[in-house]
């Protein structure tokens, strides 16, 4: 399975939460899953950071890429055709949080499997996501 992380996904798996339900850690720790991390999600912890939504004290956030090269997860860019392409995913029931958005619409088209908390997920089955949790 190739997994992409959701932003709180990625914090909670360095920062090793107890959020995280078991399965998706056995997943995380499934040596035949290629696990993913998008800059998207590296964009929105350092904007969210900056601006104060988003305080981090058992790890330095600069070292988030160091992190995931330890753990095995893969960075993947943000291709601009891809960003622009984007505009395409539906708006459902007011989901416009463009870096949750932007995580859905990446793996649509690269077909991974998102894992993430969000309940609103469910919005975009139809539209080709697959997620867990």
């Amino acid at each position: 399975m190739k997994l992409l992380l959701d932003t709180h996904t990625l914090l909670w798996s360095i920062g090793k939460s107890n959020e995280l339900p078991q399965g998706l850690i056995n997943e995380l720790e499934n040596n035949m899953n290629e696990i993913v991390i998008s800059a998207v999600s590296l964009w929105e912890i350092a904007l969210k950071y900056r601006v104060g939504k988003l305080s981090i004290e058992s790890f330095d956030i600069r070292e988030i890429p160091k992190y995931c090269k330890k753990m095995g997860f893969e960075l993947i860019p943000l291709d601009p055709v891809e960003a622009l392409n984007s505009l395409h995913l539906p708006l459902k029931e007011n989901h416009k949080d463009p870096f949750d958005r932007m995580l859905i619409y990446q793996c649509i088209q690269n077909k991974y499997t998102l894992a993430s908390k969000d309940p609103r997920l469910n919005l975009y089955k139809d539209d080709g996501l697959k997620y867990i949790w």
